[in-house]
């Protein structure tokens, strides 16, 4: 399992992890510059909360805008204009769990989730607006308040590499509370975990009444492994990193390899459906498991582009 960097980390390893921190920043700036530059500001428009007037219906106007009391009252239809905030907040959940800090990828799901944030956060950096933090396992770990500029940034993504893992099962309910209680305004807000956690449906649906939700789920390539390769290593003695329980599976088992494969598209079609009924948009992020230039841009762009073809503007 590859260890994360303890905060009170030697020296060496202090200057490792900066180091760390430099690449994701150059790699992720120069990301934001060639390929998302528009992306970002074209999908996250202000959160239009400031109501200003309702007036009357000209063609073009959205439908969801139309305020039915007046409409009912007057006998043709109006709608609501609001003010659209120029400032936006963006705020990290990250989970912190064990099973984000080994893998068999090149990176460790929880070092493609700070590339994915460096990316998102430097775009909000260009758009002036403010970025923040909460690590999270089984409770709120850190939370790191929402502030604008590169440095701020930095910190942002040094935090989410450095933080320690927790221990034990993570749960994103505390989080997802958290987060909802903490931004009085109207902010967006990425949940950046494996969602191999229980019970956060509730919460997930309240904290997105209140802010703009998106899942990010991050896939290690172990969930979908290469059986040919393990049909022939035979038996194989695996450990649950949150909870160290092992078990010996036999891969060379087509019955173990099928069972596998089943749980496994169970969970995603059971997330996907539980944050469509909650209507919380969700970014698959595979964690690569040899170098992909474009394993980092590809689940954001892709996601830009669901919510341009969408119409969003949130």
């Amino acid at each position: 399992m590859t260890r994360v960097p303890d905060p009170s980390a030697t020296g060496a390893e202090l200057a490792s992890l900066l180091t760390e921190v430099r690449r994701i920043e150059v790699q992720s700036s120069k990301l934001v510059t060639e390929i998302m530059a528009g992306g970002y500001s074209s999908v996250f428009r202000g959160s239009g909360i400031e109501f200003r007037e309702v007036r009357e219906y000209v063609d073009g106007d959205d439908p969801r805008a139309v305020d039915w009391n007046v409409t009912a009252r007057v006998g043709r239809p109006f709608v609501k204009e609001y003010v659209e905030e120029r400032e936006r907040t963006l705020l990290f959940l990250l989970d912190l769990s064990a099973s984000t800090g080994g893998g068999f990828g090149i990176w460790s799901a929880r070092q493609m989730a700070a590339r994915v944030c460096a990316c998102l956060a430097l775009s909000a950096v260009k758009n002036d607006d403010k970025v923040g933090l909460v690590a999270f396992g089984a409770r709120v770990e850190k939370f790191v308040p929402p502030r604008k500029g590169l440095r701020h940034v930095l910190r942002v993504v040094r935090d989410g590499l450095a933080l320690p893992e927790t221990a034990g099962r993570s749960a994103l309910t505390p989080a997802l509370e958290f987060a909802a209680r903490a931004l009085r305004r109207r902010a967006i807000v990425f949940c950046v975990s494996d969602f191999l956690a229980d019970d956060w449906r509730h919460a997930a649906t309240l904290c997105a009444r209140r802010h703009d939700l998106i899942a990010v789920r991050l896939a290690p390539p172990e969930l979908t492994p290469p059986f040919t390769a393990l049909a022939a290593a035979g038996p194989m003695r695996v450990r649950d990193p949150e909870t160290g329980a092992s078990t010996l599976v036999d891969w060379s088992s087509q019955v173990v390899r099928d069972a596998y494969a089943a749980r496994v598209l169970d969970w995603r079609a059971r997330t996907v459906a539980d944050l469509r009924r909650a209507q919380i948009d969700l970014m698959d992020v595979p964690v690569p498991r040899v170098y992909d230039r474009d394993a980092v841009a590809r689940p954001i762009l892709q996601f830009f582009r669901m919510r341009e073809l969408r119409g969003e503007k949130r």
